[in-house]
């Protein structure tokens, strides 16, 4: 069993959107289990075992319990029922509390279908007289992270925030994919910069932005301070 469970369509999708809050939750004591639907490959200079090397150490980073790989098609990924059973399965064995995948809203193909894969595995999750395997069950609640390939004005139900060593785990992370980053400087300047204005909003040193589809209940003021 983990506490948290996090999709991405491809490996680094994770890292991207909410390594420093991965990283965060490791340091408290929570546990965090990743999934990844598909290898990410093909890439210019990848491949499927340096990407599985990549990811191994990424993970070895970020402090999770495991990291999974589904063999579903890269660039082909949809939301076909084969591939919601293959998901449920996932969670029906870790019975995450929270499950957190893409954003509804991308330009990237294997994102949108990705978003509604969750959405049908977490509901074929709790089948029963299925051949699928474990108990059913139903992830509690489930969040997304902002989209990657789409730049608006996106409004985050809430925010992370992340002190310098939260991000500096993010960054060493993301490093960890030397096949995809190498020749970029992003993670120097446009993620951190990303990170910086949301941690802003609410006067941490960083911050990473998620939204929830229903609206998020607090049991006293407590849970603000």
């Amino acid at each position: 069993m983990v506490d948290i469970i996090a999709i991405g369509a491809h490996p680094d999708d994770v890292e991207i959107t909410m390594g420093g809050t991965v990283a965060r939750l490791v340091r408290q004591g929570l546990k965090v289990g990743l999934l990844d639907l598909t290898d990410g490959e093909p890439t210019p200079a990848g491949s499927p075992e340096i990407r599985a090397d990549e990811m191994r150490r990424a993970a070895e980073v970020l402090g999770v319990e495991w990291r999974i790989t589904l063999d579903l098609p890269n660039r082909y990924l949809m939301d076909t029922v084969e591939a919601r059973e293959k998901v449920a399965a996932v969670l029906r064995e870790h019975r995450p509390r929270i499950m957190v995948c893409h954003h509804w809203d991308d330009y990237h193909p294997d994102h949108v279908q990705a978003h509604a894969l969750c959405i049908a595995a977490r509901f074929y999750g709790k089948l029963t007289k299925t051949d699928m395997p474990g108990e059913p069950y139903l992830v509690p609640h489930i969040l997304f992270w902002q989209p990657q390939h789409l730049s608006y004005a996106f409004k985050p139900s809430f925010i992370i925030g992340l002190d310098e060593q939260d991000f500096a785990k993010k960054v060493e992370a993301l490093r960890c994919y030397a096949s995809q980053f190498a020749a970029k400087d992003w993670l120097n300047d446009r993620m951190a910069a990303f990170n910086r204005y949301y941690g802003g909003l609410i006067g941490r040193p960083y911050g990473e932005p998620f939204v929830s589809k229903r609206e998020i209940g607090l049991d006293s003021f407590n849970a603000l301070l």
